[in-house]
């Protein structure tokens, strides 16, 4: 069973908790929240939630995947699946579909255990041939550490390639910013 709205909101909140002045811009996950459609379903509009794995190795790098879809190197994330029971559960499985690194090959990042490291909120462009209108994706950004050696695996049909990119030149500016403040 997809992730609860109750499970949607507390995870929020303790987010919040950390970073207070993220409540405005996280407007849309709060109307998605309040609405009458899931807020997980890949088919409520104009909002709902996504999950990513930012994915840590032991030099300090961040994994990014050249997604087909849209051409650009973004976390391993996506959409939620019915048999995701938490949101970091989400995260866990896009990581191992489009990477191949399953969840015993990773460690959560500490303090990241049940609270993302990062919530962001993007546009994605209308898309005719999936009947989709333009809307947003609420990402909840979970972050791991790759506590043993893997290597990555793509999956070729979502995935185009992969590369390690340092903290400072991390792809998302707010999660280059938080993970900038990690000792």
């Amino acid at each position: 069973m997809a992730p609860s709205v109750g499970h949607v909101r507390s995870v929020t909140e303790a987010y919040l908790v950390r970073h207070p002045g993220e409540r405005n811009s996280l407007t849309l996950l709060f109307a998605a929240l309040a609405g009458t459609d899931a807020p997980t379903s890949r088919k409520t509009y104009p909002a709902h939630v996504t999950c990513s794995a930012i994915l840590i190795d032991g030099d300090r790098r961040v994994l990014h995947i050249v997604h087909k879809a849209s051409g650009k190197l973004l976390a391993p994330g996506g959409h939620i699946e019915p048999a995701d029971r938490h949101l970091r559960d989400a995260a866990l499985r896009e990581l191992h579909e489009e990477a191949g690194i399953p969840p015993s090959a990773v460690v959560p990042l500490s303090g990241c255990e049940d609270v993302p490291l990062d919530i962001d909120v993007h546009t994605i462009d209308a898309n005719p041939s999936k009947d989709e209108p333009a809307h947003h994706h609420v990402d909840f950004r979970w972050a791991f550490h790759l506590g043993a050696e893997h290597a990555v695996t793509l999956e070729e049909e979502e995935v185009d390639g992969y590369e390690w990119w340092p903290f400072p030149s991390t792809a998302s500016p707010t999660v280059r910013v938080k993970l900038a403040l990690l000792t």
